[in-house]
């Protein structure tokens, strides 16, 4: 992939034999935007999303999978994205596409959800999304995931349908700048019960960290371990190391102790808190649970997800995230 560099005297053959997005974010003006991000969702292969800045003429190459042939792409510069485009394209081709991020007093959010069978709650795939009065729709993919961008901050209807399914339509509040986690479970057609939904607002910072796509493809590859917000609000844990032991099963004497990486009794542990290295440090003389947004437990020996390979050491891992 190539990353924010300039795309003077770069064409197609930039990426192959491979098909190539050329991507480009205008701000309301039509001035090129430096250093937006752009996001990529692969919608009919299984890879992780991308997410990349634009160079200083406001354009990034992307290089798509060999096997990929739809893409979901979105713009975002501070707080604010574009509508979304969904993007089809052949073997080798080059497509390109211009993303404009309004400059709104609000800022427009995002809704970052799956859909799923209330019943079995087995995802549900090719699910149809959408905002009332809004052009852009999108299709859950195989894990019933689905990403919205570009919606503007209030109160929307959101609208749901797959064929063998009673349609949903719910109103969900949008919040200027965040992206909130719906969780839909659709009803087949001829069983009579209330549709399920719930929803979650998604801390910005946590987002800015790479928490949330580490923690969707930890689930989905059973590597990591993640306690969210929504979790701390709900057993309201009197201490870190209650919660830890609680949640992960680390050792509650280990995690109170002040300590060196090395347990005598086997293996070890490290604890960051923001990216700084609390391990010699009783845990909870630092920070409260009412401090903390989210919390992210590896278990040696491991890989790491790429964005956390500096702090790979051989030992068990925590890191800790305040609001």
């Amino acid at each position: 992939m190539i990353g924010a560099a300039s795309l003077a005297g770069q064409d197609e053959r930039s990426c192959g034999s491979r098909s190539a997005l050329e991507v480009t974010v205008l701000d309301e003006t039509g001035t090129a935007v430096r250093g937006a991000t752009v996001g990529v969702r692969w919608t009919d292969v299984v890879r992780r999303p991308v997410r990349r800045s634009t160079g200083a003429d406001g354009r990034l190459v992307i290089c798509a999978p060999r096997d990929a042939r739809k893409a979901t792409v979105w713009g975002e510069v501070g707080t604010g994205s574009s509508e979304q485009a969904v993007v089809e394209f052949g073997p080798g081709e080059t497509r390109e596409i211009a993303l404009r991020v309004p400059a709104r007093t609000t800022s427009p959010g995002r809704l970052v959800g799956r859909v799923f069978d209330a019943q079995t709650k087995d995802a549900i795939r090719t699910a149809a999304v959408t905002v009332a009065g809004r052009p852009a729709a999108v299709e859950s993919d195989r894990w019933g995931r689905f990403i919205l961008t570009g919606v503007p901050a209030g109160p929307h209807e959101l609208q749901v349908r797959r064929l063998g399914y009673a349609p949903l339509r719910h109103t969900i509040n949008v919040k200027s700048g965040l992206a909130t986690e719906v969780e839909i479970g659709l009803v087949p057609a001829p069983v009579e019960m209330e549709p399920l939904i719930a929803t979650t607002t998604w801390s910005p910072r946590l987002e800015t960290k790479g928490f949330y796509d580490r923690r969707y493809w930890g689930e989905m590859l059973g590597i990591g371990e993640f306690i969210t917000q929504d979790y701390l609000e709900r057993w309201r844990p009197y201490r870190i190391s209650q919660l830890l032991s609680n949640h992960t099963g680390l050792r509650l004497q280990l995690l109170r102790a002040r300590r060196s990486p090395w347990d005598p009794r086997g293996g070890c542990l490290s604890i960051y808190l923001d990216n700084m290295n609390v391990t010699n440090l009783p845990i909870d003389t630092i920070v409260i649970p009412s401090e903390v947004a989210g919390v992210e437990v590896y278990r040696a020996p491991v890989s790491l997800p790429a964005g956390l390979m500096r702090f790979q050491s051989g030992c068990d891992l925590v890191l800790i995230w305040t609001k």
